[in-house]
């Protein structure tokens, strides 16, 4: 069986070719342009099919008037429906209750559990996360919401020091500067890298939310996101390295544009990628199927269950 892995990049457009605002066309980012033929991450990419990976330009603007917003964003990917259509307005950070039942309907998790599958998300949350829900002092984003309405737990601090998750920052440096978080282990980028292509191959569908860069798409500065682009492109290099490309599908993919234009200063209309990188015949399928982010959810049902 085929095995999917979801870098899923909060807040991450397709831009213009603008090195004073873009930090995709101020950096060097190798591995991306290595996937996409020497070519940058910006919406005069794509489309683009090539011998390693692919990648399409998807709607986040869904037919609804202003900014894409994380929570109807996100509910749309898990869910497959025009989420802020239905409720008739872009909305965000965290899912409202009509944003709630929607996701707690059905989403990708829940079917994947439903056919046999596993899924599972692959970060790791800590214990002052649990106390904050359980007091309803936080509510869980979009994410979070549809896996544990699947009935699939959260990973916790024990998973972290147990090689079962990784940190948002992937390396575990960021967790364990915060003095109140549990001591974790610390990895080097490649090892991350490989632990979290291990880690996916433990199930049918995993997902992992890195949300870094709508913070540094908000704070708008443009060193600490070519600082933050480099980092993640050096974890993209060590994931591909050790992913099976020629059966297992890797998907990086945004709810909405923020960091490609930091003149913005907040979200963007702009399309967010869809960046394929695995066997050939499941790239060219999604080239059809994936025109905006209600796609999503159809294009990975299909790809993990049709054959």
């Amino acid at each position: 069986m085929t095995h999917i892995l979801i870098l899923f990049l909060d807040g991450l457009g397709l831009g213009t070719n603008d090195v004073t605002w873009n930090p995709f066309a101020a950096s060097e980012l190798p591995t991306i342009t290595g996937l996409l033929s020497g070519q940058a991450l910006l919406h005069a990419t794509a489309p683009y099919h090539g011998e390693h990976a692919s990648l399409l330009a998807l709607d986040a603007q869904l037919g609804v008037k202003g900014k894409p917003q994380s929570a109807t964003g996100q509910a749309t990917l898990l869910t497959g429906r025009n989420v802020a259509a239905e409720i008739d307005r872009h909305y965000g950070p965290k899912p409202t209750p009509d944003i709630a039942q929607i996701l707690l309907e059905d989403n990708l998790f829940m079917q994947v559990k439903q056919r046999g599958g596993s899924a599972a998300l692959l970060n790791a949350y800590p214990p002052q996360y649990f106390e904050a829900i359980e007091r309803g002092h936080r509510l869980h984003a979009a994410i979070p919401m549809a896996l544990t309405g699947a009935g699939i737990p959260l990973l916790q601090s024990n998973d972290l020091r147990a090689g079962r998750a990784l940190s948002a920052d992937f390396t575990g440096a960021g967790w364990n500067e915060r003095q109140a978080f549990p001591r974790a282990p610390v990895y080097s980028i490649n090892q991350a890298g490989a632990l979290l292509a291990d880690l996916a191959r433990s199930h049918t569908l995993s997902w992992f939310d890195y949300w870094l860069t709508d913070v540094a798409g908000h704070r708008a500065g443009m060193q600490e996101a070519i600082q933050l682009l480099t980092q993640l492109d050096a974890l993209l290099g060590s994931l591909v390295r050790h992913w099976n490309t020629h059966r297992d599908l890797l998907i990086v993919i945004s709810d909405h544009g923020n960091i490609e234009d930091l003149h913005a200063r907040g979200h963007t209309a702009n399309p967010v990628p869809l960046l394929l990188i695995g066997p050939s015949e499941l790239r060219s399928l999604a080239a059809t199927a994936c025109k905006d982010l209600s796609d999503l959810y159809p294009y990975v049902i299909h790809v993990l269950f049709s054959s």
